[in-house]
């Protein structure tokens, strides 16, 4: 079997339902919440672990951190059969309205970084699949978890955040202000690769963030807590899929 070159996977070695943390020491984390799981590679920052729950193939792989490596990923991914993208990670919130905690499950995102200039231009919109969102909105609502649907802010730069000793200092204090009065929620690093990349390829990508630092108040972490509410809402949002991709699947049958 050919195995893409930077994952280490193959066809037949993922789901078609894939959650993406950014940290390969979180894919243990998700995949224990698996009914049956194995780790299929661990290759630089990509780790895969492919199981199932409640009968659904699913895969965790890390992306990594940012866009170039997150990019390559659901590249690599695409081409190894996977069609439905959930990220899960973490990010800071923009709004004094989000709580240490939170989860901001994102509809779209801000393209301020570099990967996704190299796909198509910037008036072209890194939006998520409408399906995933609503079922991450649905499962988020079951489980009584806090949770806020908005626009992201993707970035490349996480210590630009606030800084006050960076060269271009004025100009991010203006940007950073920009986009609060703009009612963006949150920031983080990988949604406008995960959501351009998936409408130019057409398969489906949603994002589940825990909100885990308020950037509105300088502080870009505060606590790492949010990240187990947002793995069980992930893996409760692929069942309501799964079951609304089988119905979907039993009418066109009918037809």
């Amino acid at each position: 079997m050919e195995k893409e070159y930077h994952i280490g996977v193959g066809k037949g070695e993922v789901g078609r339902y894939v959650l993406l943390p950014g940290d390969p020491g979180r894919v243990p984390k998700i995949a224990a919440y698996f009914d049956t799981a194995e780790e299929m590679a661990f290759n630089r920052e990509y780790r895969t672990f492919t199981g199932t729950i409640d009968g659904i193939p699913i895969s965790a792989v890390s992306t990594g951190i940012g866009c170039p490596s997150a990019a390559i990923c659901i590249e690599e991914l695409i081409r190894c059969g996977a069609d439905t993208f959930i990220r899960i990670g973490t990010a800071g919130g923009l709004q004094p309205e989000i709580e240490v905690g939170d989860l901001a499950i994102t509809t779209a995102t801000v393209r301020e970084e570099g990967t996704t200039r190299q796909y198509v231009p910037l008036a072209y919109p890194a939006v998520a699949d409408l399906d995933v969102t609503l079922a991450l909105r649905d499962a988020a609502r079951e489980l009584g978890f806090p949770h806020h649907l908005g626009i992201g802010h993707t970035k490349d730069a996480f210590y630009s955040e606030k800084a006050e000793d960076l060269p271009l200092a004025e100009l991010c204090r203006q940007r950073w202000q920009t986009w609060e009065r703009a009612a963006v929620l949150s920031t983080s690093m990988e949604a406008a690769a995960l959501f351009v990349i998936a409408s130019i390829k057409r398969v489906r990508a949603g994002e589940v963030l825990a909100v885990i630092g308020l950037t509105y108040r300088h502080q870009p972490i505060v606590a790492k807590t949010g990240v187990d509410e947002a793995i069980r809402t992930a893996l409760e949002a692929v069942k309501i899929l799964a079951s609304r991709d089988a119905a979907a699947g039993e009418r066109a049958k009918s037809r």
